[in-house]
């Protein structure tokens, strides 16, 4: 039996990019977090659960990660190793783009007004409302029959 040939396969990271001291930030956005490390004198390699960030997201959501990155000017001089867990796609990318304004600003201080301007640094804190007895969600009601 034969297997596709466009099935895309995990390579591992190298471990020899990932030793020494680093700078651990934590991310969070939803039910998501990401626990960021930051490597100095990388080669610009992330790396997001044992795979590459564009394996691991999405263009689309791998950019929206990268967006504080983008701004400092540190796409090429640094290795990020991050562990994201918890919510989906989208909200572990949000936890990402957190966690890597964090690890920036333990960097470089100076960082934090552009990085601010530009709302990398706020927690985006809006989670899924409880359910309340009586209701079929957190807010819905049952329908009301007038008789």
């Amino acid at each position: 039996m034969t297997e596709p040939k466009n099935k895309i396969e995990a390579k591992p990271a190298e471990e020899s990019k990932f030793k020494g001291k680093f700078l651990s930030a934590t991310g969070r956005r939803k039910r998501a977090t990401a626990r960021v490390r930051l490597y100095k004198n990388g080669a610009g390699l992330i790396v997001v659960n044992g795979m590459n960030l564009n394996q691991y997201f999405s263009a689309v959501l791998a950019n929206i990660a990268v967006q504080p990155l983008k701004l400092s000017g540190h796409m090429s001089d640094l290795n990020f190793s991050i562990v994201a867990a918890g919510g989906g796609k989208k909200g572990q990318a949000g936890a990402v783009k957190h966690g890597f304004a964090r690890a920036l600003m333990m960097l470089e201080g100076d960082l934090k007004p552009s990085l601010r301007a530009k709302g990398h640094v706020t927690r985006d804190a809006r989670k899924k409302e409880r359910k309340k007895p009586g209701l079929k969600k957190a807010r819905r009601a049952p329908q009301w029959a007038k008789r």
